[in-house]
């Protein structure tokens, strides 16, 4: 029988993985959707304006999915981590009351936006359409403050000691940790849309046939997304493992799977751990690459799970494959988009090249797979604690019995929230198909 905080785990974890889908699409389809109306009021070609308007109608399905899984997520924190609100609830509650002032300014806005085609004029109606993406990125860095001060828990010890004067936005807005993880994860939302997005437009191109202006140009705007979000990742990649070496090197090493605390620590690529004995197999070594990584320094010293308890290592295996094909993915996009642009240089050269084409068909998964994996490196990699040092999994779930229903009936809302969410999709025609 599965025990109570594997079930809690397994629950929360299917939860996560599908809202982070739906919020992100939330987050950058109306990035996608600005663009193409902002293109539309300076050229006057009919095909930016279809654009908006599809863009849009797909912006509010997931706006209204979204919502669902949003709110069937914070009924889940209460009734699986019991014990982590009673503790936590008071110092991550500013983070979740400022992101619904942001859901509920998206709303307004893109109620505004969807119906004020022929109501408002050009700069009115792009502005409302500016409120949204604004709002939607700023929900994902609102809650992602709430995460980062798990990781990171700013204040703590005056939380415990002296609750009277502890003040929770402090805690959660000058935490350092925020920043960069907002950072990160924002820029994942846009990259994962873009290319997912993209990689529609290219299916329908070399399978299809369909080369048409509409949709050349919606492969343009999408890659222009899609090149600058790549690109800028690897900076705040970077930017997150100084972050993460310096106040998280438990899960630096499980990342790495560096079981020996060393002078100018390798990089590894690839490579299946063997914490048995602690060692790994079949892995690629970059020389002092790890410590350049962390610290910019190549001989400095990188803390191994030689100094952290044996009861406190991550999940070795999961935390080191999904950080592998984080990086690796978001590599290949990387890769790839630039590879587009090079080729939208000249003529024709992203019209006709069934190879890049087909390039973008295989990368549309993959801004979504470098999200999740990414999502999945924060949380296991900080495992035991549900707050980093300070309060365990363990202790913090529900000591309830019959989670096993609660799984069941969460499994079946958020399977069916996907396959609403593609069945919808798929029933979204632009004006001129």
């Amino acid at each position: 029988m599965i025990n109570n905080i594997s079930a809690a785990r397994f629950q929360m974890g299917y939860s996560l993985g599908f809202h982070m889908i739906f919020a992100a699409l939330g987050v950058g389809m109306p990035a996608l959707m600005l663009i193409a109306e902002a293109l539309w009021l300076r050229s006057r070609k009919p095909e930016y304006q279809k654009l908006a308007q599809t863009w849009a109608k797909a912006t509010g399905l997931l706006f209204a999915i979204g919502a669902v899984s949003g709110t069937a997520l914070s009924f889940e924190l209460g009734l699986l981590w019991p014990r982590f609100m009673a503790f936590a609830g008071g110092t991550i509650g500013p983070a979740f009351t400022l992101e619904g002032y942001a859901f509920f300014t998206e709303a307004i806005f893109l109620g505004l936006y969807l119906y004020g085609w022929e109501r408002l004029s050009g700069p009115a109606h792009w502005f409302s359409g500016l409120v949204v993406a604004l709002s939607g990125a700023a929900s994902s860095i609102l809650v992602v403050a709430a995460d980062a001060w798990m990781q990171t828990p700013v204040g703590v010890q005056d939380l415990i000691s002296r609750p009277q004067t502890f003040n929770a936005a402090r805690a959660l807005f000058t935490n350092e940790a925020w920043w960069i993880m907002s950072i990160h994860s924002t820029l994942a939302c846009y990259a994962a849309t873009a290319f997912a997005a993209a990689g529609v437009y290219a299916w329908g191109a070399v399978v299809r046939g369909r080369k048409d202006d509409l949709r050349m140009r919606a492969l343009a705007i999408c890659m222009a997304v899609g090149v600058i979000s790549a690109v800028a990742m690897p900076i705040t990649g970077h930017e997150s493992a100084i972050s993460v070496a310096r106040r998280q090197p438990n899960k630096l090493a499980s990342m790495e799977s560096l079981f020996r605390t060393q002078r100018g620590a390798p990089l590894l690529v690839g490579g299946i751990p063997d914490p048995a004995h602690q060692r790994v197999l079949f892995g690629i070594e970059i020389p002092k690459g790890l410590s350049f990584l962390a610290t910019f320094n190549p001989n400095a010293e990188v803390q191994g799970l030689d100094r952290v308890p044996r009861d406190e290592w991550p999940n070795l295996y999961v935390t080191h494959f999904s950080f592998q094909a984080m990086v690796g993915a978001g590599m290949i996009t990387m890769l790839v988009a630039i590879w587009y642009w090079i080729a939208a240089r000249r003529r024709n050269g992203t019209k006709d090249n069934r190879l890049l084409q087909w390039a973008l068909v295989v990368c549309s998964p993959l801004g979504f797979v470098s999200l999740e994996a990414g999502w999945i490196v924060t949380e296991v990699g900080r495992q035991p604690w549900i707050i980093y040092r300070v309060m365990r999994t363990a202790a913090a779930v529900t000591p309830a019995q019959g989670i096993g229903g609660s799984v069941t009936g969460f499994i079946v809302l958020y399977t069916l929230l996907g396959v609403a969410l593609v069945w919808m999709l798929n029933r979204i025609k632009h004006p001129a198909a």
